[in-house]
C-alpha cells in the first residue's frame, strides 16, 4: 500500500493499454514508455502488463504503508528512499513508513521525461474494457479515471513471484540507442497522404530537427520546424487513427498522436512512428528536439523483433537471478 504525498503531479495509473476498443471510439491509453513498464514488471516478477504509476512531473512523493518491493524504470530522477539515494532501473525494498521521492530527471537532453514506479504485484485498480489504464479524457480507468492527488491510497494487486532486490539492468536507451547527428531519433513509415506534400517539404521533414513544443502531452506532441506544405489543399473526412500517426494541420506544423490520442481525425497523415520507437518518443522531454529516419515495413518489423529480444533477455536475467521460472508473459 502506498499513499500519494504530491499534489498536481499529473501522475496516472497505466498498464500496456486498452486494445480492441478503437472500433467503439475508445482510445488505447497505456504507458507512454511501454518498454519501461514491461521491464519494471519483469524485474519484480509481475505479469508483463501489470499496472504501475507513470510520473511525468517532478518532484513526486509517496509513503509506503507496508513493506514492499518496487522497481524504478524510465527517466533517471535522482530517487531517494528517505535519505538513501536509489539506482534507476533497479529493484528496491521499502519498509512501512518510508517515503520515496522522485526528483528532476538527470542526464541532460537525453535524460528522459517520465518515470515508472512499479510495485510487486502491480497496482490494484479495477479493469475497464480489459485494461487498468487511466483514460483522462473519458474519466475512467486507473484510479477514479483521473490523475493522482495528494492523499490517494493505492494497493498492490497481489503477491508477485518470489522477488529479490538489489539488482537491475541496463536501460534500453543505452542498450538500444538511436540518434542522428547527436539528436534523439525515431523511425517513421510514410503514410497515406505523404506524396501529397511538396517534395521540398518531404525532404525537410527528414533533414531537419523538430522541437517538441510546450503544447504537447499524452494526447499528442505538437512539433515546431519548417512548415510542411501540401501540393494542393487536402480536405479529408474523419477517419481512424492510432498512436504514432503524424498529422499535418493547416499550419503545416506536425502533430504526433500519442497514447491518449482520439481514435479518429481528418488531418492529412504524413507518416507513422513505428511501434518499436514509440517508447523513445514517450521519453522525449518537452522542449527537446527529435529527428526522423525514414523506414520501410521490413525495418519496422525487425525493430519490433529487436525490442522483444531485449525484453526476452531481461526475462532470462531475472530468471537466473531469482532461480525460478520467469514471469508468465
Amino acid at each position: 500500500m502506498i499513499e500519494v504525498l504530491s499534489s498536481a503531479a499529473l501522475a496516472t495509473v497505466q498498464d500496456l493499454g486498452r486494445t480492441g476498443s478503437l472500433r467503439w471510439g475508445v482510445g488505447t491509453s497505456g504507458a507512454m514508455d511501454n518498454l519501461a513498464l514491461a521491464a519494471g514488471n519483469l524485474l519484480l516478477g509481475n505479469a508483463l502488463d501489470a499496472a504501475a504509476i507513470e510520473v511525468p512531473v517532478f518532484p513526486f512523493k509517496v509513503r509506503f504503508g507496508e513493506d514492499c518491493a518496487f522497481a524504478l524504470t524510465g527517466a533517471d530522477c535522482a530517487a531517494r528512499l528517505d535519505d538513501q539515494p536509489l539506482l534507476p532501473w533497479w529493484v528496491h525494498q521499502a519498509r512501512a513508513g518510508q517515503v520515496l521521492t522522485l526528483g528532476l530527471p538527470q542526464g541532460g537532453a537525453q535524460r528522459g521525461s517520465r518515470a515508472m514506479l512499479c510495485l510487486a504485484g502491480g497496482i490494484d485498480v479495477p479493469e475497464v474494457l480489459g485494461s487498468r489504464s487511466t483514460q483522462l479524457r473519458g474519466a475512467f480507468g486507473g484510479h477514479e479515471g483521473r490523475a493522482l492527488r495528494r492523499g490517494d491510497v493505492l494497493r498492490a494487486a497481489g503477491a508477485a513471484a518470489a522477488c529479490k532486490t538489489g539488482f537491475g539492468l541496463v536501460p534500453p536507451a543505452l542498450a538500444l540507442p538511436l540518434q542522428r547527428d547527436g539528436v534523439a531519433a525515431v523511425r517513421v513509415l510514410p503514410a497515406a497522404e505523404y506524396m501529397g506534400f511538396e517534395p521540398a517539404s518531404r525532404d525537410a521533414f527528414w533533414a531537419g530537427e523538430w522541437k517538441i513544443t510546450s503544447q504537447s502531452d499524452r494526447y499528442g506532441y505538437r512539433l515546431e520546424g519548417e512548415a510542411l506544405r501540401p501540393i494542393a489543399p487536402m480536405e479529408l473526412r474523419s477517419h481512424g487513427i492510432v498512436p504514432g500517426v503524424i498529422q499535418v494541420p493547416h499550419s503545416g506544423q506536425p502533430i504526433i498522436q500519442m497514447r491518449d490520442a482520439q481514435p479518429s481525425g481528418g488531418y492529412p497523415k504524413f507518416g507513422t512512428v513505428i511501434e518499436a520507437d514509440m517508447w523513445r518518443l514517450g521519453q522525449a522531454p518537452i522542449g527537446s528536439r527529435v529527428r526522423f529516419i525514414e523506414a520501410g515495413w521490413d525495418e519496422a518489423v525487425a525493430a519490433l523483433d529487436e525490442v522483444r529480444a531485449w525484453l526476452d533477455k531481461v526475462a532470462r536475467m531475472v530468471e537466473l537471478h531469482r532461480g525460478a521460472p520467469a514471469a508468465r508473459r
